[in-house]
Order: C-alpha cells, then structure tokens, then sequence
C-alpha cells in the first residue's frame, strides 16, 4: 500500500509535490487523470489521496465516488474550483477535506502531517531500517540515508508478518522456537516445527541486506531467535 496518491493533471505541481513528499519519507506516486488514480488505488491502496477536481477524462467528484465506495482512505481535495457547490459535492461524496489553490506547500504538508499522525501514528512500528503497519499489515524497508531517505513497500505473506511483528514487539529478546510456532501457527496446527525455520529464511530474504549474515533476525543456536 502507498501513503499517498497526488492526482494532478499540472506536472509541475505534480512533480513539486513528488518531490516535497518524498523528503517527508511518504511512499507516493502521481498520476495525472481520474482513470489513471482509480486503476493504481485499485491495484495497490493508499492512506491518503491528494485529489484535483478538474482532470481530464473522468473528473475528481467521480474519482472521489469510487474510491469512497469501497475504502475508507483520507481524501484531500486540492482545487481551483472553491464556490461552497463544489466543495459541498465534494464533501457530501466522501472527501474529508478541502484545500483551495493556489496553496502554500507548508501548509499542505502540515495538514498532511497531520492526518498521518492522528490517524496512522499508532499503526507503525519502525525500529531501524524496518517499518511496519499493524493495521494494513504491511512492510516497509528505508531506501537512502536522511535527508532522502524514503520507504519501499516489502511483499509478505500474512504468517510472515504476523511473525516479524511479534519479533519487533519483543526486540532484543530471545524467543523460543515452541513460543514462536504456537503463537503464530497455533497448538492445534498440523505444520511441523520445520515450517518457522522456512519463514525465517524467507523472511531474512526479504528483509536483510545480506541474508547469510541476518543482523535483524538473530539465531540463538538450540533456542530460537531474537529481533535487534
């Protein structure tokens, strides 16, 4: 899932906004028409849509309808058209907020930081280069150093995550392998013990920069592993 999708038909404004978002270590992506916003949330989610209303082809109010039929993303409408009609239509379609351009990026960044803080703050887990959020399970790896550093989306299947959180919840402990199988696969499971080993060894693959030599998921030979 991205952070944020900026539909945007200026590709100057477009690509300022990229750019500011991208320093703010969000996952982000532009497009620049209505049909183009509605297939890429459909393929991969967002938390947050920044949304014009004047695009070509299928129109904002539409993208707004759609997206809200089936999730509950925040949705920031950033429009020209600011008669109290339109950002009432906006509004009545699911859009949580409406900013009027031209805007000042600051304050568009503020009430960005915002929404993430108030609504997704206590989703994350971030410890090093691993970020994690528990509500739309997913995984995150830090790209770059500061100040470009930025979060790239890691693939993982339910019980991989369900195992790396518990991990992270319990970082710099070391966990038995019997805790590890029966909280993630339950006592009653008909997998063998072998099955954490093999997620282990997925997970460090997906994970660590040099899988062979794990520095976040640690072996503790005849015990079980531990998260740094």
């Amino acid at each position: 899932m991205l952070d944020i999708i900026v539909v945007e038909d200026n590709k100057e404004i477009g690509k300022l906004l990229f750019d500011f978002l991208q320093k703010e270590h969000y996952t982000v992506s532009v497009v620049d028409t209505g049909e183009k916003a509605i297939a890429l949330f459909e393929r991969y989610g967002a938390k947050l849509v920044i949304l014009d209303l004047m695009l070509p082809g299928i129109d904002g109010f539409a993208v707004c309808s759609r997206i809200r039929e089936s999730s509950n993303a925040h949705i920031l409408i950033a429009s020209a058209r600011t008669q109290k009609e339109d950002k009432l239509k906006g509004l009545n379609l699911g859009a949580d907020d409406y900013i009027d351009k031209p805007y000042d990026v600051d304050i568009l960044l503020a009430k960005i930081n915002g929404i993430f803080k108030r609504k997704y703050a206590q989703e994350e887990m971030i410890s090093g280069d691993i970020k994690l959020n528990t509500v739309m399970q997913t995984v995150y790896l830090a790209i770059g150093t500061e100040p470009e550093r930025s979060w790239q989306p890691v693939e993982t299947t339910a019980k991989e995550f369900e195992l790396l959180k518990l991990l992270m919840e319990n970082s710099g402990v070391t966990l038995k392998k019997e805790y590890l199988f029966h909280t993630i696969w339950g006592s009653d499971s008909e997998s063998e013990m072998q099955t954490l080993t093999v997620h282990i060894k997925w997970l460090r693959h997906k994970i660590e920069k040099d899988p062979k030599h794990p520095v976040h998921i640690i072996t503790e030979w005849g015990t079980g592993y531990r998260f740094e």
